[in-house]
């Protein structure tokens, strides 16, 4: 039987940061209220996404891989990531300040955790008045002025803080210190990786007391200690056609804005798309077959698809995310 669009049960994870936004601008289905991500198509191990719609259902993300391929996932992304799959797509909801953090790159995370790196980018898709990003340092800074301000708790002074409103972009490549500051909601593409360092916690303790593990001294090897001078990415949000957000040598990802029928064809790309609706709802049609796409919903198109018809009820905003090259 032919493949089609793919929609998958969201992997939802408690976090002492998190909140209810989750739940109140996503519908997503969680008892806790510190529902911090939802983790909306991701092959990472023992958190694998399932499928639950069509004759795929309960089928994990790892087991199409092996069953259909290049025909899931795209011949020569096939060829060099085989059975993985290469993204890992989040919702993020802030309601307390996110650690500071930053991540290795694909030498180092192999070499360490026999891993990939992680890049990943932001899309802001609410942010309460007043809300920041922590985006890399605001001036050039040594390694020996990081390690005394570390020391010192003073970590922060040296970061650029960046106020956000919705619908901001941010890329985080491997390397760049950063953190999503309380009262913002992201989605988050990212390498298909879980590997994170932990430099600066805000002395938060858990149930038990307990502070969080930091990671200082493997920190050190892969940070970027050179400003960051324009963090956010610029664009125009066009209506009804295709406006380019991100293009690395990991994803390439637009805003797809519609308020009227679009049918996208993928003919020129080797490789599967993914739809993250953040506000509309629409409906795809593919050979006959209806898919309906809420906000909030992620959605696989494997690359065995070239044409399909988006109809919206309403304005669409949705990601669109696939690998060139």
């Amino acid at each position: 039987m032919k493949l089609y669009p793919l929609k998958f049960n969201p992997i939802l994870k408690d976090k002492i940061w998190g909140g209810t936004k989750l739940k109140s601008l996503f519908n997503k289905a969680a008892e806790t209220d510190k529902l911090g991500e939802s983790w909306e198509l991701s092959g990472i191990e023992n958190d694998e996404s399932v499928v639950v719609n069509g004759f795929l259902d309960g089928n994990t993300l790892p087991e199409l891989i092996e069953i259909y391929m290049g025909e899931l996932v795209g011949d020569k992304i096939y060829e060099n990531y085989g059975l993985s799959f290469p993204l890992l797509f989040k919702l993020i909801d802030a309601n307390e300040n996110l650690s500071i953090q930053v991540h290795p790159g694909d030498e180092v995370a192999a070499e360490r955790h026999n891993s990939y790196g992680k890049t990943e980018m932001w899309y802001v898709v609410d942010a309460e008045v007043g809300a920041e990003l922590i985006i890399g340092f605001s001036e050039d800074c040594s390694r020996d002025e990081y390690l005394d301000a570390l020391d010192e708790g003073l970590v922060e002074a040296l970061l650029q803080k960046v106020p956000v409103k919705k619908g901001d972009v941010f890329f985080i490549p491997a390397g760049l210190v950063h953190a999503i500051g309380k009262g913002v909601v992201v989605a988050e593409i990212q390498q298909s990786s879980d590997i994170t360092y932990r430099i600066y916690d805000f002395k938060r303790t858990d149930d038990n007391g307990n502070e969080r593990e930091l990671h200082t001294e493997q920190a050190l090897d892969v940070i970027n200690f050179e400003a960051s001078k324009k963090p956010a990415i610029d664009y125009v949000p066009l209506l009804n056609e295709v406006t380019p957000l991100v293009s690395c040598d990991y994803f390439t990802t637009n805003m797809l804005k519609f308020n009227q029928p679009i049918s996208p064809n993928y003919s020129a790309i080797d490789s599967f798309v993914a739809y993250m609706c953040l506000d509309g709802n629409f409906v795809i049609e593919y050979e006959n077959e209806k898919t309906v796409v809420n906000k909030g919903d992620t959605i696989l198109i494997p690359a065995c698809i070239d044409d399909l018809h988006l109809i919206p009820d309403s304005e669409v905003t949705l990601l669109e995310v696939y690998l060139e090259g």
